[in-house]
């Protein structure tokens, strides 16, 4: 089983992530903001994942330093139980309708992070998240999981929608690129 545990405490925040990739979608999820705890869920139960995410932070500021360092936590624990990216398909991409709106995501677990991040809103808010930490959990995740993400949102108007379509389509593409193929390192160089 490929899985980890990762706890990191700063002055903002306290984050416990535990994460197996060979799961089936069990999640126990706690950020104290409810839509990115949704969009956690989510991105577990389409990926297969199994994951639990305490995160204590300084919500009376606002929710970006618990978005970001879970994101950052969440990006560690990915890393740490793919272990070597030996045998694994490596690539994924996912389009995920969501209502009206379309969510694009392609990826390469690479060990070169980077993020090339594409969606417009409509809203500073769905409920209590900023949309806009969309893009900041997804770019502390891919620095930290060493993966070159790409993500866009072709269309939509709901916001909610828009932001859901993202993270379910980034769980798909990373149960495609996780899966094992029993063949060596996806790579001209031979290592990642």
């Amino acid at each position: 089983m490929r899985n980890s545990v990762i706890d990191r405490k700063t002055k903002e925040t306290d984050i416990h992530v535990s994460l197996c990739l060979d799961g089936s979608g069990r999640y126990d999820i706690d950020t104290g903001i409810g839509f990115f705890d949704h969009m956690l869920t989510a991105l577990c139960v389409h990926a297969g994942f199994d994951m639990e995410v305490k995160c204590k932070g300084d919500l009376h500021v606002d929710g970006h330093h618990s978005v970001e360092d879970t994101g950052i936590v969440l990006g560690q624990a990915f890393k740490a139980a793919l272990g070597s990216t030996s045998g694994i398909r490596r690539y994924g991409s996912f389009y995920i309708p969501m209502d009206e709106a379309l969510g694009f995501c392609s990826l390469d677990i690479s060990n070169r992070p980077y993020l090339v991040y594409e969606c417009a809103y409509t809203n500073q808010q769905t409920g209590t998240y900023d949309n806009f930490l969309t893009e900041e959990f997804m770019r502390a995740f891919a620095m930290n999981a060493g993966i070159t993400l790409h993500l866009r949102c072709l269309y939509g108007a709901n916001d909610h929608h828009k932001i859901e379509a993202l993270f379910k389509a980034l769980a798909h593409s990373l149960k495609e690129a996780v899966t094992l193929t029993g063949e060596g390192t996806l790579s001209t160089k031979g290592v990642l």
